[in-house]
């Protein structure tokens, strides 16, 4: 990943305009230096600054956005601005982010620590920055018109609080939402607990969840779309492209989830179970959290889920709504399972020459064959394991339990190697014989099927009250 140092707004040429009436004024003269970065690939975390202990967080396909101390202060530097980014690849999209990338970087820091974040605009249009979930000041809370003028085109805000709890948040544009949220802006925010033991683990995860629409061969997502999407992400990457979640053994792991799409999402991990620790309002009370292995995400929130990962082996974690783990699905292909393929080839080749008749035996052999595409598309199942297609897209990747990894080792082990006799494998029929199918399989012994009469079944006939005397009810 390339990590630039840009000095968007120099010396006292450029005037500071701030969100709200703000202590310590003098003290933000001098705007930090902007990171950015243009590389999918996950960076190491950063460590926790001299004076504070936590395990820092790493975000799948993402980075922490460094920051400066000023005095008391920890001061970031955000720009928003017309960015590419890669969701796997063979497909690269044309977004709005910050520094370089959508979503932006992971802002991390600690309770009670006092920030600032100065946000650039380089966009076409003005922006703001809400601070989702965040117990700030009216002023600093980021909606354009209602408390706070929009950031025009090539100015700078700054936003100054204190954090008054530690959880998992986001950060997202408050005005013209529909429009830029649409276009990737958005990010997430960590605030480590005061308390290094409370709820502490050894590994902790964070992406947030974006959707899109976009027409085959384009790169430009459609901003009016509503319903109709057809690339789900974590953190503006589809499978096979998303970062796989490598940790060691009996390792205490977070996740944490934030979903700035239209829709919710059943996340679901194999191998495991865990609890839901954290939402954007705070910390879930441990007597009030249940096992799971299937959390919902809902629309606008944040769910943190933690568990022991105590069985090796590569786990799935994946949205359990089927089609956000697909890539660029058409959602108006006809099902033709069971049509006769020959008569249907024949139809078809009659209509355009040299195409294929595909579907009816499923979808399986659409990710073993490597169709020609349009340019910039993705094929709708895709991935390869050690046994074969994945047949995965969209919102799906792998946790990977390993023995002995370092503690800070976010490198993919490679495959599982699965101790001798414990794969599912192939029965051969020819020597097993042939099972038997048995009629009227699932009827409990001594019944029989309806219809017939049974010993003992005999029901004397009842008179009921209100009832004539051919069973019908006599309605009033």
């Amino acid at each position: 990943m390339r990590l630039s140092r840009r000095n968007f707004l120099g010396g006292s040429a450029v005037a500071l305009a701030s969100v709200a009436a703000i202590s310590g004024r003098v003290q933000a003269a001098a705007i930090p230096e902007a990171p950015s970065a243009d590389s999918p690939a996950m960076r190491p975390p950063i460590a926790p600054p001299s004076g504070q202990d936590y395990q820092p967080v790493v975000t799948l396909n993402g980075w922490t956005l460094p920051w400066r101390m000023n005095g008391e202060w920890k001061e970031f530097h955000l720009v928003a601005e017309p960015v590419t980014r890669e969701f796997a690849p063979g497909m690269t999209a044309n977004l709005w982010g910050y520094n370089g990338q959508a979503p932006g970087p992971t802002i991390e820091t600690v309770e009670g620590d006092k920030i600032r974040v100065f946000v650039t605009n380089k966009l076409p249009e003005h922006t703001s920055v809400h601070w989702h979930g965040m117990l700030v000041p009216n002023g600093m809370d980021g909606v354009g018109g209602l408390t706070q003028p929009h950031i025009p085109v090539g100015k700078t805000f700054v936003y100054e609080f204190q954090l008054k709890k530690s959880g998992t948040f986001m950060y997202h544009p408050h005005s013209d939402e529909m429009v830029q949220m649409a276009m990737g802006m958005m990010g997430m925010v960590v605030v480590h607990p005061k308390d290094p033991n409370f709820r502490r683990v050894d590994r902790d995860f964070v992406f947030v969840m974006s959707a899109y629409r976009f027409d085959p061969g384009t790169a430009l997502p459609k901003v009016a779309e509503m319903t109709d999407f057809n690339i789900w992400t974590l953190n503006a990457r589809v499978f096979p492209g998303i970062d796989v979640m490598p940790v060691r053994l009996n390792d205490h792991v977070r996740v944490r989830m934030g979903n700035l799409t239209m829709t919710a999402h059943p996340m679901h991990l194999h191998g495991h179970h865990f609890a839901v620790s954290c939402t954007d309002g705070g910390w879930v009370q441990e007597s009030a959290q249940w096992p799971e292995a299937t959390t919902d995400v809902p629309v606008g929130a944040v769910r943190a889920i933690d568990f022991v990962a105590d069985a090796p082996g590569d786990w799935a974690f994946h949205c359990h709504k089927s089609h956000h783990t697909m890539n660029a699905m058409g959602h108006n292909v006809v099902n033709l399972i069971g049509a006769p393929e020959r008569m249907l080839a024949k139809a078809i080749k009659s209509a355009a020459t040299g195409a294929m008749a595909m579907g009816t035996d499923g979808m399986g052999m659409m990710a073993e064959m490597e169709m020609p595409l349009p340019d910039n598309t993705l094929p709708m199942m895709t991935g390869f394991g050690q046994f074969g297609g994945i047949e995965m897209g969209g919102m799906f990747t792998v946790v990977k339990v390993r023995e002995g990894l370092a503690p800070n080792d976010y490198n993919d082990p490679g495959p599982y190697k699965n101790p001798p006799g414990s794969v599912a494998y192939e029965v051969n029929v020819e020597e097993a014989g042939e099972p038997t199918r048995q009629k009227g399989a699932g009827e409990a012994p001594g019944m029989k099927m309806p219809g017939t009469k049974m010993p003992g079944m005999d029901m004397p006939r009842m008179n009921m009250p209100g009832m004539k005397s051919g069973g019908n009810h006599d309605h009033h």
